[in-house]
């Protein structure tokens, strides 16, 4: 199986390996380019995305050290991914740490340190052509926190707001029950005044009858005698005073009596009947 040939190297003006100018200057360590993306697709329509080519299209993009350790290999003719020379060499190196071909590309961007020694700067990944810089765990945890502030903040906004609209209703039914009480509660005076008048005008015709007479004797002429009380039947015994004077006493002490009504307590609006 015929391996696939290396893409030739880009030899027009402005490449720093090829016409003499000096090496760009990468992003400073800690660089956020997570907001944007490179893809090529003319490269794309000439060359096949594998593992053997990837790297050569990682290079194109804002994302590559010409620093790296991988770059001194490609001057030297060597494949940039070869694992037996990057492990004799110390500094800043790429390393192709997953593959799904042709969609999936994950490539880690690390410093080595020795042949067992190595430690993980940044992420990058080649998704159907376009290259992304991953995010930090560190960011991915502080915007999914953030979110969620947001969300329970905004529940929390929305519970206050409910909560407030139903004790204004409360409020509401409370003093409207309190004024419809105190409107049961007023007194008629036209009532009053319509007793008055039949009381004085009952005292005025008891004062036509004898008016030397006293008031209580002229209101009594007016009403009937009462009827004489009734007889008691044959063979009835009244009860003699002391039994008499202790039977109410004995009653109530049989009969438990209620508790006095307690005017807030029993008797306050929340104990009254609603209509």
């Amino acid at each position: 199986m015929a391996s696939t040939p290396m893409v030739p190297p880009n030899t027009a003006p402005g490449n720093p390996n090829f016409d003499g100018s000096p090496l760009a200057a990468p992003p400073p360590p800690g660089t956020d380019m997570t907001g944007i993306c490179f893809r090529d697709q003319l490269w794309l329509n000439t060359y096949p995305l594998d593992r053997n080519l990837v790297f050569d299209y990682f290079a194109l993009s804002p994302f590559y050290d010409f620093t790296c350790n991988n770059e001194q290999l490609r001057l030297r003719s060597i494949h940039p991914l070869d694992i037996s020379h990057l492990l004799k060499m110390t500094g800043i190196e790429y390393m192709l740490n997953e593959v799904m071909e042709p969609h999936l590309f994950v490539i880690r961007k690390q410093k080595r340190d020795g042949p067992e020694k190595v430690t993980p700067i940044l992420t990058y990944y080649i998704l159907d052509g376009s290259i992304y810089q991953a995010p930090q765990l560190c960011n991915v945890f502080a915007a999914r926190i953030g979110r969620a502030l947001y969300h329970i903040s905004k529940a929390f906004t929305t519970a206050a707001s409910k909560l407030e609209k139903i004790g204004y209703v409360d409020a509401e039914n409370e003093n409207a029950a309190l004024e419809s009480k105190a409107g049961k509660e007023t007194i008629d005076f036209k009532e009053v005044k319509r007793v008055d008048h039949i009381l004085a005008s009952l005292q005025r015709k008891g004062s036509a009858t004898d008016p030397n007479a006293e008031p209580s004797i002229q209101v009594s002429k007016l009403l009937p005698p009462a009827p004489p009380p009734p007889q008691f039947p044959e063979g009835y015994a009244p009860p003699t005073t002391a039994e008499g004077e202790k039977g109410p006493e004995t009653q109530q002490a049989a009969e438990p009596q209620l508790p006095p009504l307690d005017p807030i307590i029993d008797q306050g609006p929340s104990k009254r009947m609603k209509i």
